[in-house]
């Protein structure tokens, strides 16, 4: 068993206002694992970047002067297809978690919770966007709370602002004991 983290599928950065090319191309990669991992009755964690109107007075809000993902608008809701492969995820193993920044405190415990229920899975696979901002964050907030269980980012099923900087991105994580995986090859099990 897997634990699936899919990182801020949503119209806005996917082809809202901070979409990319890049971002539309990984959504059949993005659902791929999706449908694996709800087939293999994985569970899966789904994290959405959440703002408030205000924004843009917020510390992001004045480096990245782009109103995105403000809860309750239509960007700030999943990819369509994203949405529908998640249709059908056991309630029990679906978790969603709104973090106002980067990387979100809040899913070491949400992972905690369903290794409780149902065991401490062989991998952590990230997919989503961005992989240099927060797709990064999330893994290394994982890798750092649970630092014996191996993660994996699967590169074709993430994308960043371009891609130098989700190459960087990759070789970063990579430094730091992440594996990169495409999602067309399986991942080694073990170390």
């Amino acid at each position: 068993m897997d634990f699936l983290v899919v990182v801020d599928m949503q119209r806005d950065f996917v082809d809202g206002a901070l979409g990319t090319m890049e971002a539309q191309a990984i959504v059949p990669m993005v659902t791929k694992r999706i449908e694996t991992a709800k087939k293999m009755g994985d569970p899966i964690l789904v994290t959405l970047d959440t703002h408030g109107e205000n924004y843009l007075q917020t510390q992001e809000g004045k480096c990245l002067p782009v109103m995105h993902c403000i809860k309750g608008t239509g960007g700030w809701e999943l990819n369509d297809n994203v949405a529908k492969a998640l249709v059908g995820v056991a309630p029990d193993k679906l978790i969603t978690l709104e973090k106002p920044t980067f990387g979100s405190m809040q899913l070491p415990t949400a992972m905690q919770t369903l290794m409780d229920t149902f065991g401490v899975p062989e991998h952590i696979v990230f997919v989503g966007l961005c992989t240099g901002i927060c797709v990064i964050s999330n893994a290394l907030i994982t890798k750092a709370a649970f630092p014996d269980i191996p993660i994996a980012v699967d590169a074709a099923a993430c994308a960043c602002v371009s891609p130098e900087s989700h190459y960087t991105a990759l070789n970063a994580m990579r430094l730091c004991q992440i594996e990169i995986v495409e999602a067309n090859l399986k991942h080694k099990r073990g170390r």
